[in-house]
Order: structure tokens, then sequence, then C-alpha cells
């Protein structure tokens, strides 16, 4: 999987259903993903945050993106604390998010990296995440080809994804190398956001700030199912 900035709970219980997780730093960033931005809740809407990128080529993989020399932290917590006073677990919150954003190494990749390894830790999340580039296959492969080889190169006989890749993969090419394709579906975890309507598939902090951690640990742990192509 790609590495996103502060991603909704469901990439979560991704890397919580499986063994081994594997993050892209080798892979083309994308201007409109979820690589360096993500949405929280602002006044009982969704509103956009994001990492601000040195601007350079969008040929660079991720991990040659380096984030704007006038990225400023403090500002982006000052932002978060402020659209989430009065949410009841704020104050447990705002530590980590303050370890993740100030976090000094500017490099895109490696910052994300560290951003997911500090929440997994939050989380209580033990499953080992190893890094695309350090897996020793043909990195020229390309889409399945690629999600092939490094599942092979781990040892695994599962692949598990989320479910939004269904059309991407094909199940029969999967058993043609003794690996069973499965798709992650989460349940629905909706809970009170001060007094508005629920807005969902927020950033893991909008989950954070509403919930005690052993909800949230819980619902990461078992809040979805698995289900075939």
């Amino acid at each position: 999987m790609q590495p996103y900035f502060l991603p909704y709970g469901g990439y979560f219980q991704l890397i919580s259903a499986v063994d081994v997780f594997i993050v892209y730093d080798n892979v083309k960033y994308t201007k409109r993903g979820w690589i360096n931005r993500n949405r929280f809740l602002l006044n009982g809407k969704d509103a956009v945050f994001s990492l601000p990128l040195k601007g350079d080529s969008d040929l660079l993989d991720i991990r040659e993106r380096i984030l704007a020399p006038d990225f400023d932290p403090d500002r982006l917590l000052r932002r978060i604390d402020a659209a989430y006073h009065g949410a009841p677990e704020r104050a447990a919150t705002m530590p980590l998010l303050e370890a993740i954003l100030r976090y000094e190494d500017r490099n895109l990749f490696r910052f994300l990296h560290h951003s997911l390894l500090r929440t997994c830790a939050y989380l209580g999340i033990g499953t080992q995440i190893r890094i695309s580039s350090e897996i020793p296959v043909d990195h020229e492969l390309r889409h399945q080809d690629r999600v092939l080889a490094l599942v092979a190169a781990t040892g695994a006989s599962e692949y598990v994804n989320a479910i939004g890749g269904t059309e991407l993969y094909s199940a029969s090419a999967f058993r043609a190398h003794g690996i069973e394709l499965k798709f992650i579906r989460s349940r629905p975890f909706e809970y009170r956001q001060f007094d508005g309507a629920f807005v969902p598939d927020l950033s893991i902090v909008d989950m954070l700030m509403f919930n005690p951690i052993a909800a949230v640990r819980a619902c990461v742990e078992s809040n979805f199912e698995l289900i075939d192509p």
C-alpha cells in the first residue's frame, strides 16, 4: 500500500489484519491522492489538512519528495487542536500528533513511515511493517505483477487488500502463484462528533479525538470482515 498521512481507520484495520504490511516508497507520488493530505472535522464539516511539499518533478517517487522548507508543524497542530477543542480525548491524542508532526526528517516517505509506526504503536498494532524497496524483487514490475512478486518474496500464502481494490486484481492470477486473495471490508463505526451529524471516513485523528483508546483499538482489531473476490 502507498503510505498516507494520518489515514482513516480502515487503513489501520488493514495493517492489523495481516502479519506483514508492505508500504511503498518506490512508486510515483500522485498529486490528487491522500499521500500527504487527509480530512478532519471543522465546524461540523470535513476539511482538508495537508503536508506542503517542496516544488519538484511529478516523475519522482514518494521517497524522493521533500516537505516544503516553510512547513510549520506547530501551525498545523494549532489548527487541529482548535478544531477539536472540547473533544473528550483531545488531551490524550495531542501528544501523539505532536510526536508525529514535529518529527525532524523532512523526507516525505520517512516522515509518513514514522507517522505510521507511531500511530500503530499507539493503537497496539504489532504487525511487521516492511518497505517495498528493501524487498528483493524486480522493482520494474508494475501493478498486479509487482504485488505478486512482493507477496511471494515474503513467503506469504494470502494477500489482503482494501475493498476499493476489487477491480484491480485477479483471484485466478493469485491462485496460480499459490496465493489466496482477500479484501477487507470495514463494518460501520459511528460515534458522537460534538452535536452534529456524523461525518464518516475522516482521518484516524477524528476517531481518536472522540473515542477512548480502548474503543479505537477494538475497532481497528476486529470491526471488519475479510471477504473473497
